[in-house]
């Protein structure tokens, strides 16, 4: 089944990683969330991407300069649709759609918040419908050596021999690739070394369809009612 992520919910129409852009990702037809996390000052965990608040926000600093009840008092801006929304924690995402029939992309974002993240999982029973992500190939890892069971996704430019290696070597099983990079040659040499492929950074619909023809499991995008069409269509 291909998985139609939306990125950080809807993005394109709404404040990014906020319950609205979520609930507007589904109702766009998406089968998949993916989301960023980070930890608070006080150690909370939070759905953010950037490690700066400033672009979204419009106030300076990092997730970790602020206690958790400070950044409630700030907004989360599309400035594309002028429209605003508040910080989630990562807890009360899982309690609202950890239930759906949905997959999610969770990428850590910060270092050594593995465990915390892990715990949040299990107890909201994730584990099949998950694959932890991240950009830091050593996030990944040390999420595999404590939660072997659970999928993780490598987030890279392409992927060359090495970074193939390792992730066979921590038994990985989502290669993510940049959309631009991603090819049906690719794909299917990817494919028949057991990983699983979704792409990221699809910038605009000519890339989605040129993905999407390259027989990859899934992307994520920022606009899911454009993929969803375009599924719809095939």
């Amino acid at each position: 089944m291909f998985i139609n992520y939306a990125h950080r919910g809807a993005s394109e129409y709404a404040p990014e990683n906020t319950m609205s852009a979520f609930y507007l990702g589904i109702l766009q037809g998406a089968n998949g969330i993916e989301t960023d996390v980070r930890r608070t000052k006080d150690g909370v965990l939070v759905l953010f991407h950037d490690k700066n608040l400033l672009r979204v926000t419009g106030h300076e600093g990092a997730i970790a300069d602020y206690n958790y009840r400070d950044l409630l008092q700030l907004r989360i801006r599309n400035a594309k649709t002028n429209t605003e929304d508040v910080l989630v924690k990562l807890e009360d995402f899982l309690r609202y759609f950890a239930f759906r029939d949905l997959q999610f992309a969770i990428e850590l974002k910060d270092a050594d918040i593995e465990s915390d993240v892990l715990a949040l999982l299990e107890r909201f029973e994730m584990k099949e419908k998950t694959v932890v992500t991240s950009f830091k190939f050593d996030y990944i890892k040390r999420f595999k050596s404590i939660a072997p069971s659970y999928r993780v996704g490598y987030l890279t430019d392409d992927f060359v021999d090495q970074k193939l290696a390792d992730m066979k070597m921590i038994g990985g099983e989502q290669l993510c690739p940049k959309a631009e990079s991603v090819t049906a040659e690719k794909t299917e040499c990817w494919h028949r070394m057991g990983f699983s492929v979704r792409a990221w950074g699809v910038a605009d619909t000519a890339l989605m369809e040129r993905v999407y023809a390259c027989g990859a499991d899934g992307m994520t995008v920022n606009f899911p009612d454009l993929l969803t069409a375009h599924i719809a269509k095939e």
